[in-house]
């Protein structure tokens, strides 16, 4: 290992457009010590190269040197990812007390790391400082310049974390400020206060950065957790106290309960503040980068999540979706579409004509001002959702339903892509233990009957055997047809063996997804219903014409 890595080995960094504001990615060094994550480099590199679309100023890419996995990632990300706009950040730590920092390895492994941006965490906290490093106070503030100057010498740009600060400047406040200085005058360009127990109240946060600017002067950034759920807030107190440099994790992963989520600081940053922290056009992208690091990390993206969840814009109530009608800001505090999400309606036994006539428009339905036909379907709905559908879980359903009505208005008929005879189900134990399932199908399409019997490893399986091979011939359509998943609810107010059930399934062609419901007293009535739905949106997607 050298001791002397020279200032060019550190790669050229993507240009800034702008230094004012720093927006600093730290996902896959402290998201990753979320319960449940674990990433391997090829991960790593993926959400890195998703973050760098999306725009971010800085990605912390791990500890070099103390992790193995992250002197991988770092040696290769320098080949594999075309940094655009984000500068790569190696993670470490100040010197180890009593040792020179030219003679500390894992030092100069940040600098092998060739990042052009190291992270240093240094302790704020004076108990921190002699029960954890067991050191002195004045040896503490030595490691931070040290280090700092080290690294500046080596042409490295230098952040430093100042772990525990909120918690250390509470205990022994000219101590925690002396830390801050040491860096900021050993040539750190961002000294971050770290709520690293996640305590803090936003008028507490704000306050305390106002002070340490006030007597420092340094530039000072914020890293949040959200043990007391306030960690946006308070990086958004942060800014407001002073705060040039927001640390944050993509959908808030982390430790516990989380970190500061990315999201929902860039676009209050953005929309609220009216700052532009992120490149042109970028923030359109929000949603997108959110569910793509999902997806990284196999995480289902949180439905609720401010900004990028489904139901982020997604209205219920009858009389939010008449004011929607109207003017949808009257019930958003944006539009949807400049953080790349979308304003859905749910369609419920809480929804009147309005919310019915945007739920088509939704679909690509003109309604027109037909009453008749909206109070008729908003009846079904509450009908139907009083015996235990949801229609907000499955909007498939709900479009046939939809259509259905479209069609008796138009011809007073309805017209299907199969009708079914009759269905049954058999389930036979065996002396020996063993189990079969068998299912049989009648049912007519296009003029032709079908009877199919087939087997299963269940009685569900069995049965969308058989009505899969009773329609393939006729429709070879369904050849693309894949059930994903398939979800079991016994409803409320129903008691023991005798419940009313409720099934959910979702369906793929391989281009997109649809979800179908149904209700029944037994579990394989009401997966038969979804399943009946299930193949007809199918076909209807396919663009099949119905001819029953």
């Amino acid at each position: 290992m050298s001791t002397e890595p020279a200032a060019s080995e550190a790669p050229e960094a993507p240009e800034a457009s702008d230094d004012g504001f720093h927006v600093f990615d730290t996902t896959l060094r402290d998201g990753a010590q979320r319960e449940g994550i674990s990433l391997t480099v090829a991960d790593k590199l993926a959400i890195a190269r998703h973050l760098d679309d999306f725009g971010v100023g800085f990605i912390e890419g791990g500890w070099p040197g103390a992790v193995p996995r992250d002197t991988e990632f770092f040696r290769r990300a320098r080949d594999e990812v075309d940094f655009r706009h984000a500068q790569l950040v190696a993670f470490g730590a100040t010197r180890k007390a009593g040792v020179r920092v030219e003679d500390d390895p894992q030092v100069l492994a940040l600098l092998e790391s060739k990042a052009p941006v190291i992270t240093l965490v240094a302790k704020a906290h004076d108990r921190h400082v002699e029960l954890a490093l067991r050191t002195t106070l004045a040896e503490n503030l030595a490691m931070v310049r040290d280090t700092v100057a080290f690294l500046r010498e080596h042409g490295r740009r230098v952040f430093v974390d100042c772990e525990h600060f909120f918690d250390g400047h509470r205990a022994n406040a000219a101590y925690a400020k002396q830390v801050v200085a040491a860096a900021h005058e050993a040539g750190a360009d961002v000294v971050v206060l770290c709520d690293t127990n996640g305590g803090m109240l936003p008028g507490q946060v704000r306050e305390t950065v106002a002070e340490v600017l006030a007597a420092t002067g340094a530039r000072l950034g914020m890293h949040a957790q959200d043990d007391s759920g306030c960690a946006v807030a308070n990086t958004l107190a942060a800014v407001d106290g002073g705060a040039t440099h927001v640390q944050c994790t993509a959908n808030g992963y982390g430790e516990r309960v989380g970190n500061a989520n990315l999201f929902p600081v860039v676009a209050a940053l953005e929309l609220k503040y009216d700052m532009r922290v992120l490149p042109a056009g970028k923030l359109a992208e929000m949603t997108r980068i959110s569910h793509a690091v999902a997806e990284v990390v196999n995480i289902a993206p949180a439905t609720h999540q401010p900004y990028v969840g489904v139901s982020a814009f997604a209205h219920k109530a009858g009389l939010h979706a008449s004011a929607i009608k109207v003017d949808p800001d009257l019930y958003q505090h944006i539009d949807p579409e400049l953080v790349g999400n979308r304003l859905r309606m749910l369609v419920s036994d809480m929804a009147g004509r309005a919310s019915i006539e945007l739920k088509g428009k939704d679909l690509g339905l003109d309604l027109g001002d037909d009453r008749e036909l909206l109070s008729r379907v908003v009846e079904r709905v509450k009908e139907n959702e009083h015996r235990g559908l949801t229609y907000e879980a499955a909007d498939a359903s709900f479009e046939l339903l939809l259509r259905e009505e479209l069609q008796l208005r138009e011809s007073g008929r309805t017209r299907r892509y199969f009708r079914t005879e009759s269905w049954r189900a058999i389930v036979e134990d065996r002396p020996d233990g063993t189990h079969a399932n068998e299912a049989t199908v009648k049912l007519w399409a296009k003029g032709e009957r079908a009877v199919v019997t087939a087997e299963g490893k269940g009685p569900v399986h069995a049965l969308d055997r058989a009505l899969r091979v009773a329609l393939e011939r006729i429709y070879p359509q369904l050849a693309d047809f894949e059930l994903i998943d398939y979800k079991v609810r016994i409803l409320e107010g129903t008691h023991g063996t005798a419940s009313t059930t409720r099934v959910l399934i979702t369906t793929g062609d391989g281009r997109g997804e649809w979800d179908t419901v149904g209700v029944a007293d037994n579990v394989i009535a009401a997966s038969w219903q979804a399943l009946d739905d299930a193949y007809a949106y199918g076909l209807l997607r396919a663009g099949v014409v119905p001819q029953e």
